[in-house]
Order: structure tokens, then sequence, then C-alpha cells
């Protein structure tokens, strides 16, 4: 049996996230963050956090459009709805996430997930969702050449791929931009030829740069086909 976490494990772990789009070369990317000690960066989860941002939103939305005075009333269609705490939600989306998703461990300092599905047109709204579910947190966008990513078996069946990719990628920086020292941009073409190229980001999570570990964990295969 797995222990929840606990209120004073919560408060002191920080939280940092990986926001690209497939075959980016975001999984080298979380092994990186990964190497770094203390920190627990999990693989894709299908958006599952998307489900609970629209369970959120849901109810604060259906709050917002009915009289308070009248949904208190049994015989209303959103009887109870005024109840809906918005706080409470907040907060237990954000032990549900820990216990489930994240489960960080006795020496997990930093905690996130990496994720390729960051294309909804609100994506702002989503992600400030994110920040108010786990406060202080921090964004890696990582890009990669389009027209290379557009010409990965992933990507190229479908519909203008190289499009696509173009929308996603203007959306995720126009977040990022508006994210300003919350965000911090890598480009896998460069920190794969160069892990220099990666220095910068480090400073930036305000941990060690140690160049022989990167290459080493650079070395390493961090891609595999997912079961269908």
């Amino acid at each position: 049996m797995r222990w929840p976490v606990r209120k004073r494990r919560i408060e002191e772990l920080e939280y940092v996230f990986v926001m690209t789009y497939g075959r980016s070369g975001s999984t080298l990317l979380m092994g990186l963050l990964n190497s770094i000690p203390g920190y627990l960066i999990r693989g894709e989860n299908r958006h599952a956090m998307r489900h609970l941002y629209e369970f959120h939103r849901s109810g604060l939305v259906e709050q917002a459009r009915v009289n308070p005075r009248n949904a208190k009333a049994s015989t209303h269609p959103w009887f109870g709805i005024q109840g809906f705490d918005e706080n409470a939600s907040l907060r237990d989306i954000r032990i549900l996430a820990l216990d489930t998703l994240l489960r960080p461990e006795p020496q997990t300092r930093v905690t996130g997930f990496k994720e390729i599905r960051w294309y909804d047109q609100d994506l702002a709204h989503y992600v400030d969702f994110l920040r108010d579910v786990f406060p202080g947190a921090r964004f890696v966008v990582n890009t990669r050449s389009l027209p290379d990513v557009a010409n990965s078996a992933f990507w190229r069946h479908k519909d203008d791929p190289l499009g696509r990719l173009e929308v996603i990628e203007e959306r995720i920086l126009g977040v990022t931009e508006n994210l300003a020292e919350a965000a911090y941009r890598v480009h896998y073409d460069d920190y794969r030829e160069d892990p220099q190229a990666l220095r910068g980001l480090f400073e930036w999570l305000g941990e060690p740069f140690d160049e022989a570990d990167i290459r080493r964990t650079l070395a390493v295969p961090h891609s595999v086909k997912a079961r269908s």
C-alpha cells in the first residue's frame, strides 16, 4: 500500500512541466531533468490534468451563471451548485495528481510531467489552472526544427503536418511569452549538438551544470514506441 503525500511534503515540493509537441525530443529532455538529484519528472499522461481542468472549470461556469438565491431550493435544476468551493477543488486536485500521477518519492524536491498535448485553443487558461493547482509551477518549453518533426512517422500521415505544427508552436510560444520568468525555452537541435546550450536552463532552474553528466544522459536512448 502506498501512503498518500502528506501536507508537509506538499508544501515543500516545487513543480516543473515540459510543454511541447510530439517528436520534439521531449523524452530526452525529461531524462536530462531527471538526471538532476531530487527531480522526478513523469512522462505523458494523455492530458489527464486537462480532464480535471474541465471538471474545475465546469463547476465555476455553472456556479457563475446561476442566481445563488434561487439555487438554494431543492426544486431548482442547479440545486447546490452555489456551494462549489474553488479553493477546495484546487487543493484536492493537487492531492489527487500528486498521489496518482506524480507520486513523488521521499527524496523528491521537484516533480511534474512532460506532455505533448498542449494544443487546445484555451491553452492560456489551462496553464493558469495548472499554476493555481501547483503554486510556483514553471514550464520548460521544448521546440525542434518543425520540418524535421513534420517528417517523422508520428506526423507525416496527418493532414498538413507542418501547418498544424506551426499553429501549435505559435500557440505555445504565445503562452510562454505571457509566463515571463515562469517559462524557459530550449531547442532540441541546439542541445543535442552542444550540451552547453543547456547551461541557461540549469541556471534558470537554480541547479548545478555538470556537462559530463549531461553528456552521459545524452548518450542514452530515450524514446520507445508505446503499445497500441
